[in-house]
């Protein structure tokens, strides 16, 4: 008989040698492309936004971002590295409303400070934009690093621009003194509630306030 007839020939498959499975390559493990694929930098920083919001930067983990944005953690360290930076890019995300404001005041002039009450009280009375805005405020109060976050993207994005803007002496101090006060009215109105601030009028506030800020950021 012939050696494929007995099962000993070259013909026998079980005398093949095995292929060796792929190696396993390194770094950020393969994922589904709907995953990894477009759009999932930016699902990964709604999630970010939603859970620093709801959690606060204490409470919130890379885990849990990953998790709610559908994707492996190591593709959020490999599109924004540490949770401090996730922070970062999605407080900047939620602040993006208020720091439009340089533009608002550019030019100066007699209604500056007007100015400056109306836009970040229009900010502030937004739903949309102020439930977020409150949770990185007790982010901040409540963790040094999440404090130091948002003071840089405040000096450096808002105040240091509209003093750039003042042609007056110590600019900078008279931007940041400016901000304390309206910093503070918030806290009042929408953090701690207090009345009667909580529920006066904001055209009344505004009517209070502007000539205050504009003595800091116009008179010599």
């Amino acid at each position: 008989m012939s050696g494929s007839a007995n099962g000993n020939g070259p013909d026998d498959a079980s005398s093949e040698p095995a292929t060796p499975p792929p190696a396993r390559r390194r770094g950020r493990p393969a994922r589904a492309a709907a995953e990894a694929g477009p759009g999932a930098r930016e699902r990964i920083l709604a999630a970010a936004r939603t859970e620093f919001a709801e959690r606060g930067y204490d409470k919130t983990s890379m885990r849990r971002i990953a998790k709610a944005a559908g994707v492996d953690s190591a593709l959020v360290h490999h599109y924004f590295g540490t949770k401090e930076q996730v922070f970062a890019a999605a407080i900047e995300l939620t602040f993006a409303p208020a720091l439009t404001m340089p533009d608002a005041l550019a030019g100066g002039g007699a209604d500056v400070g007007e100015r400056m009450a109306r836009f970040m009280f229009g900010v502030w009375e937004n739903p949309v934009s102020r439930q977020p805005l409150l949770a990185i405020m007790r982010s901040a109060l409540t963790n040094d690093t999440a404090a130091a976050v948002l003071r840089g993207l405040i000096e450096r994005r808002m105040l240091q621009r509209v003093a750039g803007e003042l042609h007056v002496p110590d600019p900078e101090f008279r931007v940041q003194l400016a901000a304390s006060h309206l910093i503070g009215i918030a806290m009042l109105r929408y953090v701690i509630k207090m009345d009667p601030v909580a529920s006066a009028d904001t055209e009344e506030i505004i009517a209070m306030v502007a000539p205050a800020l504009q003595r800091y950021l116009t008179q010599p």
